[in-house]
């Protein structure tokens, strides 16, 4: 049997993938990455063919497609995806376009596809945490971009500058139709309407639960493109899903010996490893006590 390091450790290469590419979008537009693994926790479970039964929603974030094509249009081209934004025009009622159905397909597609779904997340937070710092004169925390997310850029602006002023407002008195859709987070268990403050606390601690649960474990080994070093500082391993997966190897190969079983050694990349490969097997096996 061939050797997965990832699958080996996690159990599926798929969550190995997205962490991967949930690092990426972060390194390259500032996102913090805490955040966007919280977001996807929450928004998909951290599965990139997620879909919505109650609307057009798929994909890790749950982007429904006017939303998508809104997103590809805006950000795609400085990502590698100009065919996609070149080929989504505005309507006259200011909805998004493909003319071509098949092309219009594979646009959508791109929804469950990790790399490109997190680069479009990170970039839709990013404008998002823009207009919002202007709004409120103050810098924009996760649960701010996540009210973006979830009430729309100008309900957000509502929301956080109405909780600023009155913290004990009703939520469903001032947002009635997401308060309709959406009885659980507007209303507490015994039908009492929950203040601004207090939905935005439970989403803060929603987002940091997402965050913790997005880092498969399996036997004790957590697997993922981030992770704390001694100091606290964020390691990102350089290469991306490469240096997480040599990274696996390694530390594998090492249990393997501890257990006097022979070192796993199947790539020449893994003679030379880089420091930040080195760096993450050392964690991964300092979680085992290795």
């Amino acid at each position: 049997m061939t050797f997965n390091p990832i699958a080996n450790l996690v159990g599926t290469k798929s969550t190995g993938s997205v962490q991967s590419a949930i690092a990426l979008a972060s390194q390259k537009t500032g996102i913090d990455f805490n955040y966007l693994m919280g977001q996807a926790q929450l928004e998909s479970g951290m599965r990139a063919d997620a879909r919505a039964g109650t609307s057009s929603a798929s994909g890790l974030y749950q982007f429904i497609e006017q939303s998508w094509l809104r997103v590809v249009k805006q950000h795609g081209t400085e990502h590698g995806l100009g065919w996609a934004a070149d080929s989504i025009s505005t309507t006259s009622s200011g909805r998004m376009a493909v003319s071509d159905p098949g092309l219009r397909r594979s646009i959508l597609a791109l929804r469950n596809d990790p790399q490109t779904a997190s680069l479009m997340a990170a970039e839709h937070a990013s404008d998002n945490k823009d207009a919002i710092e202007s709004a409120l004169g103050r810098d924009a925390n996760g649960t701010d971009l996540y009210m973006a997310h979830f009430l729309g850029l100008g309900g957000a602006r509502s929301f956080l500058g109405a909780m600023q002023d009155s913290p004990n407002r009703s939520g469903a008195a001032m947002f009635p139709a997401a308060a309709r859709a959406n009885h659980n987070i507007f209303y507490a268990s015994n039908g009492q309407p929950r203040t601004l403050a207090q939905i935005y606390d439970r989403f803060t601690a929603k987002l940091e639960n997402g965050a913790a649960g997005g880092a498969a474990k399996v036997g004790g080994v957590a697997l993922a493109s981030t992770t704390l070093g001694e100091s606290g500082a964020t390691v990102i391993p350089g290469n991306g899903e490469t240096s997480t997966s040599d990274a696996a190897v390694w530390a594998q190969a090492t249990l393997d010996q501890i257990n006097g079983g022979a070192a796993r050694v199947q790539t020449a990349n893994l003679m030379r490893p880089t420091p930040d490969t080195a760096r993450l097997a050392y964690m991964m096996l300092a979680t085992l006590g290795a």
